[in-house]
């Protein structure tokens, strides 16, 4: 909240400027059409900033050319190249939640697993749901493997799921299940965006 007052000023100087600038408190981006359109937006933050007596974040502050590899990292997700998909932290922190909610050795009901793992799915789906398409399928087999391995183990065998326990309990089953699919949401968000 901070941020955002005493951040105002240099919203409005970069608009006076005709600078785009996507902000979040203190986490911004400034959208620019050339290169040296964007040298000029960073020399009037890097004076504003001195001005009022804060830094800019050395290794955060650069200028990138989104249409290339490499890209950058905002809020939670990366863009590049024209797409945007969840940064690598974001993805690491999704993991961690599920494997704490999906150990082999976990004695709830399977049921009552799906249910805990599909309120993280779903919260984390909602903020990133307009990643790039492919984002979604490996994370929903990820998810099915696990919960395939703690079935396994509940039959006296060792390892992940894999092989025959895509036979044994297929994707179809984890939807009768009720578990929540990631790329079954992603394809009701783009239908209805089409409309």
């Amino acid at each position: 909240m901070l941020s955002n007052i005493y951040l105002d000023p240099l919203d409005h100087n970069l608009a006076k400027g005709q600078f785009e600038m996507v902000r979040y408190a203190d986490d911004f981006v400034i959208l620019c059409r050339s290169e040296a359109q964007a040298h000029q937006a960073l020399e009037r933050v890097w004076e504003w900033t001195a001005s009022v007596g804060l830094q800019l974040h050395p290794q955060k502050t650069r200028i990138v050319d989104a249409k290339q590899a490499g890209g950058f990292d905002f809020l939670g997700y990366h863009f590049e190249r024209g797409s945007r998909w969840p940064r690598a932290k974001s993805l690491r922190k999704l993991k961690d939640t599920v494997r704490a909610k999906s150990q082999r050795t976990n004695g709830q009901s399977l049921q009552a697993i799906i249910i805990d793992l599909n309120r993280s799915l779903k919260g984390w789906f909602e903020y990133f749901k307009h990643s790039h398409k492919p984002t979604f399928p490996r994370l929903d087999q990820w998810v099915r493997m696990r919960l395939r391995s703690i079935l396994r183990r509940r039959h006296h065998r060792r390892g992940q799921g894999r092989g025959w326990d895509h036979r044994r309990w297929p994707n179809v089953f984890f939807a009768e299940q009720g578990l929540f699919s990631l790329v079954a949401a992603h394809a009701r968000v783009c239908q209805s965006s089409q409309r």
